[in-house]
């Protein structure tokens, strides 16, 4: 092997692990593909996610490990759905802490008995009827266990969470979102898992019709 081929293999060797480290413990890119989080987040919305402090990973395989950042209320969050680990992350909002009790009706959400103050919701939120909760959850009122949250999506008309499966451990919860970095107005369907030609004919149109791109949305911060 020449030295000038050596060398640009050691080049790579350092580019890949240098990308496998970043992607696995700082930070990852995440697109929205449902309406659950409306209108905080829209459909097509492409989130740079930070895990520095909550989770460090191996990339492309389901082995990571929590690290010490807890979230607070009212934070959005990205997690593994605990009921199906091998489902796309959801992404939600901390609603309910460890050891809070977490009731809803008359249209909002209770701690502890005292309601919440909520600015970022769309519609009001309702509990699931009892044919609608899975596995071993009970449905509401609800006291959130130790090492695990509440969350709920702000669309609270259309947004399947804690109301329907009950909380999430504190080591499925990866990272949190930091910044929209693009934002495209397209068919849905394309950021549906496994869609990668619709997803490709979706980064196309934006190029030809850039007035799909939501412009305002760019770069917000969370």
């Amino acid at each position: 092997m020449s030295s000038k081929v050596k060398s640009e293999a050691i080049a790579w060797f350092w580019v890949i692990l240098a990308f496998m480290l970043i992607n696995g413990t700082l930070g990852q890119a995440r697109v929205i593909p449902s309406g659950s989080m409306e209108n905080t987040l829209l459909i097509g919305d492409h989130l740079i996610m930070s895990r520095v402090g909550y989770d460090a990973g191996i990339p492309f395989t389901n082995i990571h490990v929590p690290l010490w950042r807890e979230p607070k209320r009212q934070q959005i969050i990205i997690f593994k759905p605990p009921f199906d680990p091998a489902q796309p992350d959801y992404v939600k909002r901390v609603i309910g802490l460890p050891g809070e009790t977490v009731d809803v009706h008359d249209g909002g959400v209770y701690i502890n008995g005292k309601r919440l103050q909520e600015n970022y919701t769309l519609g009001r939120s309702e509990p699931p009827g009892r044919s609608q909760l899975i596995g071993s959850f009970t449905g509401l009122p609800f006291k959130v266990p130790d090492n695990c949250y509440f969350v709920m999506g702000d669309n609270r008309g259309n947004s399947y969470d804690s109301r329907f499966w009950g909380c999430v451990p504190r080591n499925e919860i990866i990272g949190t979102p930091v910044m929209i970095y693009m934002s495209l107005n397209v068919t849905p369907d394309a950021w549906e898992p496994g869609q990668i030609r619709e997803r490709f004919l979706a980064y196309a149109s934006a190029l030809l019709h850039p007035g799909l791109v939501r412009w305002k949305r760019l770069f917000h911060t969370f």
